[in-house]
């Protein structure tokens, strides 16, 4: 050990010659080196807690494979085996320091796993930090492994595990919405289409179609995700299986499934495998499409909260802070706003994956960490944007119920519900009718003499309208509309 006023350090070696490490770091020379040369993002790989727990579990997995076909003694598999559950229970992950941005494919986020589990098993066994003659990162804990299977496989698994959270997020507030739809079953409003005045639905409808969509969006990252559980653990350098005993592949496939839940198959090809990142590439694309549509749904929650005096008016989103620093009492819609950025952070994150997938070369793709990070990155914000939407916005929203009530009583739209009984040309005519005028439709209706008071109102109650009520019975023959004149 050296030692001066203010550290201890410890003297670790590698190929290129032999540094200072300090001496309470789990993490060594080969973790050393990338800090030095990796001082880009500034993020270290623990912000990613699932892709830290990954690693371990392959490294565990690959402990008791290594012990099960006799290449690795039961004590040394044993000591990484522990270690890596400490990893795993969430435990040393401040010492998975490296950059999340980083070259080398992916071996120096590889090494510092191999280096922070090695010392903690060191430790285990009474032994000092760096003691690598007795336990060595790379000959065993690292033992039938090389980076181009386990990056790629800790990269899959802990985007696996990440993703059950935000699936758990997802439906929550899927069921948020379908909370307000059954509170607003029975508020009448207009729709619209290409921002003008369509036909009546109810309030309910339009957030029973938000949860909808989530729901839709729930089972396509489901099935993208699926995508992600063939790996190529045994493939090690470029597919070809090089330095692993012929057992190794289906007993570190058996472990890892075991250990993580999921539901893991070994590539058929691993060459192929271990050169293709399509997986990652779809996986992204199905974020961003959650991303795209529930940035739609908060458009549209800020369009329909606008005003309150002068825009739309027909909800009322929760006061969440002071909107401006000069207008006196402004609430702006921050949640929605934010959740918006958040969807475009995330559209082009899956451009950033799409460029990076492209950019493999021959039997590897060297690209692997930004494709890593930028889905992390994507699912870690999307979890935390629908759960401040839920919590913040969608359970907190209340219909504006006098001023829908209103616009639909003044809405010439109506009239589309009577065109079956008195034809499309009259229909138009009354509707122009009501604008000029100001006059209701139904009014207009009875006074042409086309339907009677009880059929106008019949056809006009808020069940028909949504469509909640189906219409039944026989529409009659349409009357002429030769006596419709606009403007009278």
């Amino acid at each position: 050990m050296a030692e001066d006023a203010t550290t201890r350090t410890r003297i670790e070696t590698d190929s290129l010659g032999s540094m200072e490490i300090p001496a309470d770091a789990y993490w060594g020379i080969h973790t050393a080196r990338a800090l030095e040369n990796f001082p880009v993002s500034r993020r270290p790989i623990s912000v990613y807690a699932d892709l830290v727990r990954a690693l371990a579990m392959v490294k565990q997995a690959s402990a008791r494979a290594n012990r099960e076909i006799g290449v690795l003694s039961a004590h040394k598999a044993d000591l990484i085996d522990r270690a890596a559950q400490l990893v795993i229970d969430g435990r040393f992950h401040d010492q998975f320091v490296v950059g999340v941005i980083q070259g080398g494919a992916g071996t120096s986020t590889n090494m510092n796993a191999n280096e922070v589990i090695t010392n903690i098993a060191l430790e285990l066994a009474g032994r000092d930090k760096g003691d690598y003659a007795f336990l060595s990162p790379i000959d065993d804990t690292n033992r039938s492994q090389s980076t181009n299977d386990v990056y790629p496989t800790a990269v899959k698994i802990g985007l696996g595990l990440d993703l059950r959270t935000l699936l758990e997020e997802l439906d929550l507030l899927r069921h948020s919405f379908l909370t307000k739809a059954v509170e607003f079953h029975d508020v009448l409003k207009i729709g619209r289409t290409q921002l003008q005045d369509a036909v009546p639905m109810t309030l309910g409808q339009e957030f029973h179609g938000f949860a909808t969509t989530l729901g839709y969006d729930h089972q396509r990252l489901s099935e993208n995700a699926a995508l992600l559980y063939e790996i190529n653990m045994g493939a090690t350098a470029i597919g070809t299986g090089i330095t692993t005993h012929a057992a190794y592949a289906s007993a570190v496939l058996r472990h890892l499934r075991e250990i993580s839940g999921l539901d893991l198959a070994t590539a058929e090809d691993l060459v192929e495998s271990t050169s293709d990142t399509g997986s990652f590439m779809s996986f992204s694309s199905s974020l961003k499409r959650n991303a795209i549509k529930l940035s739609k749904i908060c458009n549209d929650l800020r369009l329909l909260s606008s005003g309150p005096q002068a825009g739309l008016g027909e909800i009322n989103l929760p006061a969440r802070q002071a909107g401006s620093s000069i207008m006196p009492g402004k609430v702006n819609p921050v949640i929605p706003e934010v959740v918006n950025q958040v969807a475009f952070a995330v559209a082009g994150a899956d451009l950033t994956v799409t460029m990076a997938v492209e950019g493999g070369q021959l039997q590897l793709n060297a690209f692997e960490p930004v494709i890593a990070h930028s889905i992390f990155q994507s699912i870690t914000w999307m979890r935390r944007a629908m759960r401040t939407l839920r919590v913040n916005c969608v359970d907190g929203i209340t219909a504006n119920r006098e001023r829908l009530g209103a616009m639909v009583g003044s809405s010439v739209g109506v009239i589309t519900a009577l065109t079956p009984f008195i034809g499309y040309a009259a229909a138009a005519a009354l509707a122009k009718t009501a604008l000029l005028t100001g006059h209701s439709v139904a009014d207009l209706v009875v006074d042409a003499g086309l339907m009677s008071r009880d059929e106008v109102a019949k056809q006009l109650s808020p069940a028909r309208l949504s469509g909640l009520e189906a219409v039944t019975a026989a529409i009659p023959v349409v009357r002429p509309a030769e006596n419709v004149v606009p403007g009278k």
